[in-house]
């Protein structure tokens, strides 16, 4: 039996094209979604471009047929807008908030309809939450999710007779049978001895070599960073790969992912000028709002949403302050040096939109933080020579329409696993400090 599903708000400012998501079922859109959405279409934020991108869509549709009466989709599914209705609801439950008028019309559908699925897709929690203890299936809309504990980790363990151990270290080299068939390309592998767990090697698979290969090394670290972990060696490898254009790192605090990002990318840029700039962003939450009303020009508005970028360049820099960090490669010299020869800018992803990248090393932290659809407007944007590093926790989600199994970190890192052309670690240990391990851990 074909199944109706009444679409929230949020779902479409999510996902503009949902309508289409459904298969060969009916859509049908309260008309006060219809009136939410009209107040969002002169929005320049990304909320604003999926509102005028879903009216647009809606209203060519109208020229097949009457919303009212139903408008056949593509996939053979039925889109309808349907008006209000009078349908009463428990006395908590107002009816002057658009949210319980949508919920309403969903149970009237239910109660005309008895025996057909109702289903209610919603990002709103506590508006699922009401709609089962009003008796009416609700659902996140999830077009691709995936719990993080099941995410794809780019690495494995993998035991092996000592020979080829000894046999990779000697030719730098392992053909490994049935290699493409077992591992991801870029996929990182720990060779184990099976008989002496400590005579051990790391390795990456190429896909275009069809064998395990090492993992790139720089004997001078980068800018005085040296890998503590497996996991920091292979990001390293990810990062300075010049064949690798697309790298995820998912990790929690403190495990170094922007750290590490950020200075293989001012090796890149500032040593090496293989790319002309280190473009270095982050969302200023939620993607594509405006900086707001802080006082001061642009620079100062941002400094509170970037800090967390500048700490990480001056400690490479050595700025902040003596012992250690003032030995380091570049002391004295600043982040703003860099910034004013054009060699390093750091900005936050709002304009974004509509720009090409070309030749640049482009890091996006706290990516968790963006919807799929706001990922793929970065990826795209990417011009020749790009190469693009994405960071981020899918614990510590602050968008409120994407968690920990939809955000767009983790639909990236599903749907570029197979491809050649890009590098994944999940980061476990944690190195910034041992309070900071424990607080991960424990709070």
């Amino acid at each position: 039996m074909r199944k109706a599903f009444v679409l929230d708000t949020n779902v479409l400012l999510f996902d503009p094209n949902a309508i289409f998501k459904f298969g060969n079922n009916d859509i049908i859109i309260p008309i006060v979604v219809v009136e939410e959405i009209d107040r969002f279409k002169r929005e320049m934020s990304e909320n604003g471009r999926h509102a005028r991108h879903f009216s647009r869509v809606v209203d060519a549709m109208r020229v097949g047929g009457e919303l009212s009466k139903g408008v056949k989709l593509p996939n053979g599914g039925i889109l309808t807008v349907e008006l209000g209705t009078e349908q009463p609801l428990p006395f908590e439950l107002q009816m002057d908030k658009a949210d319980n008028r949508i919920l309403a019309l969903a149970i009237t559908l239910k109660k005309e309809q008895p025996k057909r699925p109702i289903v209610f897709v919603t990002k709103d929690i506590n508006l699922r939450i009401k709609s089962d203890a009003l008796g009416v299936l609700a659902e996140d809309y999830e077009p691709s999710s995936v719990e993080p504990d099941q995410l794809y980790t780019g690495v494995v363990n993998l035991a092996v007779d000592a020979h080829l151990v000894d046999e990779f270290y000697a030719n730098k080299r392992l053909a490994y049978p049935e290699a493409a068939k077992l591992f991801k390309p870029n996929q990182y592998l720990i060779l184990k001895d099976s008989a002496n767990p400590n005579h051990t090697a790391m390795a990456r698979y190429s896909k275009e070599l069809d064998a395990l290969v090492p993992v790139i090394k720089p004997p001078e670290g980068l800018w005085g960073i040296f890998p503590k972990n497996a996991e920091q060696a292979f990001a390293i490898d990810a990062l300075l790969n010049d064949e690798i254009k697309l790298v995820s790192l998912v990790g929690k605090a403190g495990t170094g992912k922007t750290l590490l990002a950020i200075a293989a990318g001012l090796a890149k840029t500032v040593d090496e000028g293989v790319y002309h700039r280190l473009l270095v962003s982050r969302p200023v939450f939620p993607l594509g709002k405006d900086i707001g009303y802080l006082p001061g020009d642009i620079e100062e508005k941002l400094n509170p949403w970037m800090q967390p970028i500048y700490d990480n360049v001056d400690f490479l820099f050595g700025a902040t302050g003596g012992g250690k960090g003032a030995s380091r490669r570049g002391a004295g010299r600043g982040a703003q040096e860099l910034m004013n020869q054009g060699l390093l800018q750091i900005e936050p992803l709002t304009y974004i939109r509509g720009r090409t990248i070309p030749q640049q090393y482009l890091i996006v932290d706290e990516s968790q933080n963006l919807t799929p659809h706001e990922v793929k407007t970065i990826i795209t944007r990417a011009g020749d020579g790009t190469k693009i590093v994405l960071t981020g926790d899918s614990y510590q989600i602050d968008n409120p329409y994407v968690d920990s199994a939809n955000n767009g970190l983790v639909y990236l890192v599903e749907k570029f696993k197979d491809e050649a052309i890009s590098a994944h670690v999940t980061f476990t240990k944690g190195e910034r400090s041992k309070l900071s391990e424990l607080a991960s851990n424990l709070l």
